[in-house]
């Protein structure tokens, strides 16, 4: 018998969504539970050391549970214990190199957080460049795809995916031409786009619930829409 999975969400967390894309490529059934981060609940406090999602908690057959932070962690764990498709290389280097690249993925998600924050010009456009700058990386790492990996989708796919999503509601408001000069990222992000595990990582509201966490913030992004 499998562990019985519980996932402590939000609603608009990318972290969240790269262990629910990795649960839905290997159709692994689970509960997700979103909460509140503005107001954590004690039981989540007690499960989550750094107070962040996601957490998978996780119960075995002896009705022992262990809780897992951490979404590159979960991932790994995803791929390790569960069954289903494959989401890494068998080969130990390449594996490596893809962590890596998983890494790096976080690194803009880091930037971004300024990008959709910041209620300043100038602190906005050098998150843009600096954004900018790191697909420009990734351009070079790409091949012929249509995944980060080539024909098979992995978990640099399952990292990425979410970054892209941010932008499908950012293209909406302006051109902030990010992804001007890496064709291949472009490609790549379109062909995520239409993975079903991608689409159904988030709920149909997701587009309304960010556009209102940059109202929140009073985000330069919005004064360059209007």
């Amino acid at each position: 018998m499998a562990a019985a999975l519980k996932l402590i969400s939000h609603k608009l967390c990318p972290y969240v969504q790269r262990a629910v894309i990795a649960l839905n490529e290997k159709g692994i059934p689970f509960e997700r539970v979103d909460i509140d981060l503005a107001n954590k609940p004690d039981w989540f406090l007690k499960i989550s050391p750094l107070g962040k999602v996601p957490v998978l908690v996780v119960t075995g057959d002896d009705g022992r549970q262990v809780a897992l932070f951490e979404s590159n962690v979960i991932c790994e764990y995803i791929e390790d214990a569960q069954g289903g498709a494959r989401l890494h290389s068998q080969d130990a280097l390449l594996r490596a190199q893809h962590r890596a690249w998983m890494e790096f993925g976080s690194t803009i998600l880091s930037e971004l957080w300024g990008l959709e924050t910041t209620g300043d010009a100038a602190v906005f456009e050098a998150k843009r460049k600096s954004v900018a700058a790191k697909f420009e990386r990734v351009e070079e790492a790409l091949g012929e795809g249509p995944f980060f990996a080539g024909r098979d989708f992995g978990l640099v796919d399952a990292v990425f995916a979410p970054i892209f999503r941010y932008f499908d509601v950012f293209d909406r408001l302006t051109d902030l031409s990010v992804f001007s000069d890496t064709p291949k990222v472009r490609a790549w992000r379109k062909q995520l786009a239409q993975r079903l595990s991608v689409r159904t990582a988030v709920g149909a509201d997701y587009p309304e619930l960010l556009h209102a966490f940059l109202v929140r913030h009073d985000a330069h992004l919005l004064k360059l829409a209007a």
